[in-house]
C-alpha cells in the first residue's frame, strides 16, 4: 500500500525561555493511503504537536517528513503551502468558521486559493454540505447552528478541494455524545466509501475506537499499536 505521510526519527523541541521542552522524541511513523488511523493520548503527551508535523503545518527541530515521497524542507513555503492546500483537508476542535460568512461561504472559501471558478465553487459546496446532512443550512451563519452542525460545517470545508488525506484534531472536544458519534459517522462514511486517509487526534478512546489503527503517545513517543478492544478499557 502506498505511503502518503512518512515521519523519519522526528524531534520536536519549544524554548521556553531558557527552558526546552521536548515534545516528539525519535517518532518514525508511515501512514498508508486509505487507512483510518487513530492517535490517542493524554493531555501534553505530544498529539497536538504530532500533529500538526504530519499535516505539514510545522517543520521538526530534528529528523524528517515527507509527503507523498517528497523532503518538505526542501519545498519553498509557497510550494508547500499549495500542496499542502490541495492535499489535505484539516478539521479542528474549535471549527474556526468566519461568523460573517454563511454555511456555503464558509466551505468555499478554501476553492478560492485553488483557483477555482465562483459557479464551481457554490456547485461544490452545496454537494458538500448536502453530503454531511445540512442541506437545508446552506444559508445559515455559524452563530445559527449548533456545535455539531458548525463541526458537519467544517468537514465539508475539509473536503472542499478533493484532498486524499482528512486530518481532525479532536473532532469532537467541543460536542456533546450523540453529536460526536455523528461526526465520527461522517468520518467513517468518508472512509469506506470514498476511500480517504483519515487521520484522528484525541483522548477519547470512544471516539478512536472508530479507526481501523490505533496508536497511543505519550510523553513524545509513539507506545505502538494497540486494539479496539483494549483502547476501550485503557487510557
Amino acid at each position: 500500500m502506498e505511503t502518503v505521510i512518512k515521519l523519519e526519527n522526528v524531534w520536536k523541541v519549544y524554548c521556553l525561555g531558557k527552558v526546552e521542552v521536548w515534545a516528539l522524541r525519535g517518532i518514525s511513523l508511515e501512514i498508508k493511503k486509505g487507512t483510518f488511523l487513530s492517535i490517542i493520548g493524554p493531555s501534553g503527551s505530544g498529539k497536538s504537536t504530532l500533529l500538526n508535523i504530519i499535516g505539514c503545518l510545522d517543520f521538526p527541530t530534528k529528523g524528517k517528513v515527507f509527503l507523498d515521497g517528497r523532503d518538505i524542507q526542501k519545498l519553498s513555503s509557497d510550494e508547500l503551502s499549495r500542496i499542502r492546500g490541495k492535499k489535505i483537508g484539516f478539521i479542528f476542535q474549535q471549527f474556526n468558521l468566519l461568523p460573517n460568512l454563511t454555511a456555503i461561504e464558509n466551505v468555499a472559501l478554501p476553492m478560492i486559493f485553488q483557483g477555482v471558478k465562483e459557479k464551481e465553487r457554490l456547485k461544490r459546496a452545496r454537494e458538500l454540505l448536502e453530503l454531511v446532512g445540512l442541506k437545508e443550512r446552506i444559508s445559515h451563519r455559524p452563530q445559527e447552528l449548533s456545535g455539531g452542525e458548525q463541526q458537519r460545517v467544517a468537514i465539508a470545508r475539509a473536503l472542499a478541494n478533493d484532498p486524499e488525506i482528512v486530518i481532525a484534531d479532536e473532532p469532537t472536544g467541543n460536542l456533546d455524545s450523540k453529536s460526536g458519534e455523528k461526526i465520527m459517522e461522517i468520518l467513517k462514511k468518508l472512509h469506506k466509501e470514498q476511500k480517504r486517509t483519515i487521520l484522528v487526534v484525541t483522548h477519547d478512546p470512544q471516539i478512536a475506537s472508530y479507526s481501523e489503527e490505533i496508536l497511543k503517545i505519550k510523553d513524545g513517543k509513539i507506545m505502538g499499536e494497540i486494539s479496539e478492544k483494549e483502547i476501550l478499557w485503557r487510557k
